[in-house]
């Protein structure tokens, strides 16, 4: 089989297995392609260890820092050993090649007073304004992903109870309660703005653009940044911000950290455990100024 077929083969295979993440499911794409192209033809099941070393060295000497090259020979282990288990090789050519140190990164999160000045920044007198604050409401409020956010239906929220139930990573289910300022914003979105976007026009999505079709992860991105410029906000961002945000800030006003597990939707609480580092440094900051021995 040619390395296209290959790939998407093993694409469908994991999806139907784990139910992967349509994000993670084109991330094992992208660097599997990568890698075909790189091989310039030979078979992709006819490599050794030796040829994937070189491959994974020429991307570091195209600049490709260790935290990605961590993840493209995750994406080949998981490729290869999916062919091991059909039995379509015998030896597994990634089983001798470490992994690249990565040291710890914590993620970017805003100070309260930045969450106040992004959320106040859309200009709520026009629709798309008043829309964008019902979104950053909900995204602090949520701690969703982006990728959640923008595809929520109305059959996910519950206003009587406040909650609305997130089918996140893996086809998992949870219940993420909604606080009373979010959920106000979000009632008189729709009531107010949303029909305005939509007029005559259909749509199952929540959050709506001036066109009437649900919105992208990459168009939000680029609303959010856009306004944290105006808020004065000059830190680097990411997509997951907001979510950082609401995690960390949880935590500092004495959250526990498996709520915090359950409200995320982590599956491990070791991937949620790197706020806690978040919050100790918090705390550090917090004794150097107050204590009088800090």
């Amino acid at each position: 089989m040619n390395a296209a077929v290959l790939i998407d083969q093993f694409l469908d295979a994991v999806w139907v297995e784990q139910g992967l993440s349509e994000n993670t499911l084109s991330a094992y794409g992208s660097d599997l392609r990568i890698f075909a192209k790189w091989l310039a033809g030979k078979p992709m099941l006819d490599v050794d260890g030796g040829e994937l070393s070189s491959f994974l060295a020429s991307r570091y000497k195209d600049g490709i820092g260790n935290r990605s090259t961590a993840r493209i020979l995750s994406s080949l282990r998981r490729f290869y050993g999916y062919y091991i288990r059909e039995n379509s090789i015998k030896v597994d050519p990634t089983a001798l090649i470490e992994s690249p140190h990565i040291g710890q990164l914590l993620p970017t999160s805003l100070s309260e007073k930045d969450v106040e000045l992004l959320l106040a920044a859309p200009e709520v007198t026009n629709t798309l304004g008043f829309r964008d604050r019902a979104m950053l409401e909900m995204l602090y409020a949520t701690g969703l992903r982006v990728s959640e956010l923008v595809n929520l239906k109305f059959e996910q929220i519950s206003f009587r109870q406040g909650v609305v139930r997130i089918i996140g990573k893996g086809n998992k289910e949870r219940l993420v309660p909604v606080g009373e300022e979010a959920m106000s914003w979000l009632e008189d979105y729709m009531n107010q703005a949303r029909k305005t976007l939509l007029g005559e026009r259909q749509c199952d999505y929540l959050f709506v653009t001036n066109r009437a079709d649900g919105m992208t992860r990459q168009a939000f991105w680029h609303i959010i940044k856009r306004h944290a410029k105006k808020a004065g906000i000059n830190k680097e961002l990411s997509p997951h911000t907001l979510r950082h945000a609401f995690a960390t800030h949880l935590l500092n006003h004495g959250a526990d950290l498996r709520v915090v597990q359950l409200l995320l939707g982590h599956s491990d609480l070791s991937t949620t455990q790197i706020y806690t580092h978040i919050a100790r440094e918090r705390l550090k900051e917090l004794h150097a100024k107050y204590h009088p021995r800090g």
